[in-house]
């Protein structure tokens, strides 16, 4: 047991606080401090922690209740400890239910008894110190709390009146969006959408939700499925129209594709733009371009024609400068031409005014006429064109002509851009019932950059290097074969070269001739 607590003897009789010092002091109690005059107890008790006083009850100066009355208002902790003699037992009662004393001992004591209640009144003490503290760290602890609770209530507070106006400008801001907003589940069932879109549609909001959104958004070529949708990136959609039946409008529509998480499941964002305005302006702005080509051409066969008279001598003898001037003339004659065929080219596959003629042939023997074509390129740049072919013959149903333009294009960039190459290998592949045809070379190659716009309009293959060609022949090869619902492609690496490859679906074997 802790021996170091401090005990406090008052007693008007010297005898007595001399022998409880003694007897302490025996027990191993080192801090008693004894006073025979209970007035000079209570100046030494205003300024030092005290945690047992044993008192006696009768003493001149004040009697030991109002003595350990006036030491419970000074340290109230403090247990207390009244010697009384036998009659004093009413009176010592008496301050057990007034100021609660630990015990009262009557005189003459038993020592054991008395050190076992002062060693028992001392773990009192010690305890409601303890306990105090408790409490006292628990109301401070509480203060704070509810100091926090305050703070947290006005942070709450504030945050909810940030959500409430970010979410009502939110509100506003999607409400108002010029384009049309739509929210839609895995299964393609539309679950929110905006004014605008409504308006789009025409259509009452009760009326469109848990509506399939591609089957209001449509495209000509392909239904949109929910097996084309990408969990993972962002899609954009073009060549999307919406039916308006009440205004009797086909309106022309841009599709941008979000898929966006929450903690039960997925859904996706689909933002829709009215393009009416851009079809429009494209459409006038090609029908200038088709207009304007389609006038060069007369003047610029005219003027290859009358090139050709002079070249043949049909005017008269040129000597030999006049010649080489003539023919530089007519080859930039020539490629003017070119270049214009291939803008009205594209210009009518884009107004959708081309239309295929397929018929049956033999797309090895087509390849071989190309060969045939563009050999004298081929030799003037030291490449072999290489065909490599598991058939001797293979027959497909394609727009021969066109097909023949794609496989022109193909060829003929690789021999151009062959640098240092002795070859250019063209691979005609059976897949099923698929045509492959594989162009590869081993020349400069693209970058992954390049190769992503490499099909686009007026593009040239690479930022790196400006090409004198006019860009249009790949887009106009990736027109044909997507007339023909196939698909044009490049797998291509710097400095490794390139491999281009257009596939047409079940076109092997198919004997019929569409027209």
């Amino acid at each position: 047991m802790d021996k170091s607590g401090r005990i406090l003897i008052v007693d008007d009789e010297q005898m007595v606080t001399k022998t409880l010092t003694m007897l302490l002091g025996l027990e191993g109690f080192c801090n008693v401090f004894a006073f025979n005059n209970p007035n000079e107890a209570l100046e030494y008790l205003q300024n030092n922690e005290t945690d047992l006083i044993i008192s006696d009850f009768i003493m001149p100066q004040m009697n030991g209740i109002d003595f350990l009355e006036q030491a419970k208002k000074l340290q109230k902790d403090v247990s207390t400890i009244l010697l009384t003699g036998y009659a004093d037992k009413e009176n010592a009662i008496r301050a057990i239910n007034e100021i609660g004393i630990f015990k009262y001992i009557e005189k003459p004591w038993d020592n054991n008894n008395l050190i076992i209640n002062i060693k028992n009144a001392i773990v009192q003490t010690k305890l409601k110190k303890e306990l105090n503290q408790k409490i006292k760290e628990l109301e401070q602890a509480n203060k704070k709390l509810e100091e926090y609770s305050k703070d947290l209530e006005k942070v709450v507070d504030e945050r909810t009146q940030e959500l409430s106006k970010a979410n009502l400008k939110l509100n506003a801001i999607i409400s108002n969006c010029a384009d049309g907003i739509i929210l839609f589940n895995n299964d393609l069932k539309i679950t929110d959408l905006n004014n605008t879109a409504l308006e789009l549609f025409s259509q009452k909001k009760k009326e469109l939700l848990n509506k399939n959104l591609f089957e209001l958004v449509l495209n000509e070529k392909k239904q949109f499925s929910k097996t084309d949708l990408s969990p993972k990136k962002n899609m954009f959609l073009r060549d999307f129209f919406i039916v308006n039946y009440e205004k009797d409008l086909k309106i022309p529509v841009e599709i941008s594709i979000a898929p966006v998480f929450d903690e039960n499941n997925s859904f996706y964002v689909a933002v829709i733009r009215d393009c009416t305005y851009q079809k429009e302006t494209q459409r006038l702005r090609d029908d200038f371009i088709a207009t304007l080509t389609h006038d060069l051409r007369t003047p610029l066969l005219a003027t290859i024609s009358g090139l050709d008279f002079i070249l043949d001598k049909s005017l008269g003898d040129v000597n030999e400068k006049q010649n080489n001037l003539f023919v530089a003339m007519k080859k930039s004659s020539e490629d003017m031409l070119g270049l214009v065929n291939a803008l009205l080219e594209v210009y009518r596959y884009e107004a959708g005014m081309t239309f295929l003629c397929k018929t049956k042939f033999d797309i090895l023997k087509l390849a071989l006429e190309c060969k045939e074509e563009l050999l004298a390129l081929a030799q003037k740049a030291n490449i072999e064109i290489q065909l490599e072919c598991q058939e001797d013959e293979l027959f497909v149903n394609a727009d021969k002509n066109e097909i023949r333009r794609v496989l022109i294009n193909l060829i003929g960039n690789a021999i151009k851009h062959s640098q240092n190459s002795t070859f250019v290998k063209v691979k005609i592949l059976k897949e099923d019932k698929n045509l492959k045809v594989e162009v590869i070379d081993n020349g400069v190659g693209l970058s992954e950059e390049d190769c992503t716009k490499l099909f686009n309009r007026f593009s040239q293959g690479t930022n790196q290097k400006r090409s004198c060609s006019t860009g249009l022949g790949l887009y106009l090869s990736r027109q044909i074969v997507e007339a023909h619902n196939g698909k044009i492609y490049v797998n291509s690496q710097l400095d490794k070269g390139s491999t281009f490859i257009f596939e047409l679906k079940n076109s092997i074997n198919d004997c019929k001739v569409i027209l």
